[in-house]
């Protein structure tokens, strides 16, 4: 059968040519937004007097029936037919007869497409600040209930600091909260149209451009004909958007993944978030948890794949271009099935709270405590950290810890110590007291935890 396309041509390429070429057995999942442009398309076609109302009418039922067709998957694809568009126009002139070819006036697959993944990428942007938002409500939840549980914070992977454990959940509220920002500000540039822009240098026809945007939804519409059909940009930052979000969630299960197991035993994951052993029958893997921080690698590399395929092509479309299409799909699937599964695993995992409290209980990460005690009287920083740093020596060379040195030895060491510095190394009120604004004191939680409620509700 002759391409669609295939008047100029005296010679059919060969099957897996075709097959090559195609794009048909990815951008098939563009079929609600294709009908959904085409609709747009035809209804300005009828208001600009370019096609008459019948005609109109006509190819507007034949675009519901083939929708609703493709609700129930009774629609057959074929590589022939290469990409989508043509294969619904196929479809649809074989529904409706020749009239359907009529649907095509004043545009071009270039724009046709372009639209399709405008609309595609602004639904399901939309759908991923609400997974980020509904992740951000469990991490606020969880946080609610561990304000006062104290926890060994870390820099290196070293004890550093006793910190409240809503503190660091809490840390990646506002990094999530970043991410909700970005995705929200590149819906402006995801929510303009690129419909009617042609090939690359507009149509002849008449056209309203605006009034397609209008009934599509977009605030606007691309200003070049040029730029309308050879921008990426807004899938690009799609992808490095959601690259970003992936590198918090791998940060994330890296920790998540650390306090449950044996050497730290901080937290334990719900089975429905683990697996077990073929061999070893005591195991309990944090699979999802691993699985998300794997995936995190192929979300950037189709960022990658994207910024190299765009930064060799000249204006305005190329074929090159159709590679544009499983990364950004591969993508959504990838972030919207993390983002699903992390809120799953927060909202359920056990907090070992006996354990976090005991650990910062057993090593020095109230020494700065002390540090600040001596500060406090008068002496210089500097001095109080070599001070307590002989002090943290002596404990070592005799197996103990802070806590467990004699007033008489604190003297020893300096004699600005006095009898409340057991009260001021507690890890409990070491945390307490650390109440500067953005800190990890209790006070400065809740307030950072109301905050918090308040982006959620905007």
């Amino acid at each position: 059968m002759t391409k669609l396309w295939g008047g100029r041509f005296t010679k059919r390429p060969e099957q897996w040519i075709d097959e090559f070429g195609a794009s048909i057995t990815f951008d098939k999942a563009l079929v609600e937004e294709d009908i959904q442009g085409s609709l747009a398309h035809v209804a300005m076609l009828a208001k600009c007097n370019i096609l008459t109302e019948d005609e109109k009418d006509q190819i507007t039922a034949g675009l519901n029936k083939l929708a609703e067709k493709a609700k129930s998957n009774e629609l057959s694809f074929s590589a022939q037919y290469e990409d989508i568009h043509l294969n619904l126009e196929k479809l649809l002139i074989d529904e409706i007869g020749p009239v359907g070819g009529k649907l095509h006036t004043g545009r071009s697959r270039n724009d046709q497409v372009a639209t399709d993944m405008h609309l595609y990428l602004k639904k399901h942007v939309t759908e991923i600040i609400g997974l980020l938002k509904k992740l951000q409500t469990v991490l606020i939840n969880k946080a609610e209930a561990h304000i006062e549980t104290v926890f060994p914070g870390y820099t290196h992977l070293q004890r550093a600091q006793p910190v409240s454990f809503a503190h660091h959940l809490m840390a990646y509220f506002w990094m999530l909260q970043r991410d909700v920002e970005r995705f929200t500000e590149s819906l402006k540039r995801i929510d303009l149209s690129p419909l009617g822009a042609g090939a690359l240098a507009g149509t002849t026809f008449p056209i309203d451009r605006n009034y397609s945007a209008e009934l599509l939804g977009f605030s606007g519409i691309y200003e070049n004909s040029m730029d309308a059909v050879s921008d990426r940009d807004f899938i690009i930052e799609f992808l490095s958007n959601s690259s970003l979000v992936m590198t918090h969630l791998s940060r994330f299960c890296e920790e998540l993944i650390l306090w449950s197991s044996q050497e730290f035993q901080f937290i334990e994951m719900d089975d429905t978030y683990a697996t077990g052993s073929s061999i070893m029958p005591q195991k309990k893997n944090p699979d999802m948890a691993e699985l998300i921080r794997g995936k995190t690698g192929r979300v950037y590399g189709n960022l990658f794949s994207l910024l190299t395929v765009l930064k060799g092509t000249p204006l305005a479309y190329n074929k090159d271009l159709q590679e544009d299409k499983e990364g950004m799909f591969d993508t959504v699937t990838t972030l919207e099935g993390s983002l699903t599964i992390f809120s799953g695993m927060i909202d359920t995992m056990t907090v070992k709270t006996e354990n976090m409290t005991k650990a910062t209980s057993q090593d020095f990460s109230n020494a700065t405590e002390l540090a600040d005690y001596l500060a406090s009287k008068g002496m210089p920083f500097r001095e109080a950290h070599e001070v307590v740093g002989k002090l943290v020596l002596t404990c070592i060379n005799q197996g103990i810890y802070l806590q467990d040195l004699t007033l008489e030895q604190y003297r020893e060491a300096s004699d600005l110590f006095e009898n409340d510095i057991y009260d001021v190394i507690d890890p409990y009120n070491a945390v307490k007291r650390r109440n500067s604004q953005g800190g990890t004191g209790f006070a400065q939680v809740s307030l950072a935890i109301e905050k918090a409620k308040q982006h959620i509700s905007l």
